[in-house]
């Protein structure tokens, strides 16, 4: 389950989620670098799963939207808490990426 929750894409999905219902067009154009068939196989994960609820309306052609299930909005909680806390680090962590980036350069030298 861990695997599945956590992978960049269905924390995207979730993020974007809250307190809307979006259509499957307008959730690939805000997430990018997302392909539509990734986006397909994520959001039937997450149905799958319980977390979000696929509506579709009998109009040509056909709308389809998503939104998240009381589930997913208990889920969407503690996506908050890690976005947060990355937004709060992300200054430490990319000096500690360039810090390690340097080091390894500089053993390759050697």
């Amino acid at each position: 389950m861990l695997d599945r929750i956590a992978d960049k894409w269905s924390l995207l999905v979730v993020a974007l989620l809250d307190n809307r219902k979006l259509r499957f067009t307008e959730l690939r154009r805000e997430i990018d670098g997302i392909s539509q068939r990734m986006l397909t196989v994520t959001l039937r994960h997450l149905e799958r799963d319980g977390l979000v609820r696929r509506t579709v309306h009998p109009t040509v052609p056909p709308r389809v939207d998503y939104e998240l299930t009381p589930l997913g909005v208990t889920l969407h909680a503690t996506v908050q808490t890690l976005v947060a806390w990355t937004d709060a680090n992300q200054r430490e962590i990319a000096a500690a990426r360039a810090a390690y980036d340097k080091r390894e350069a500089e053993a390759a030298t050697l």
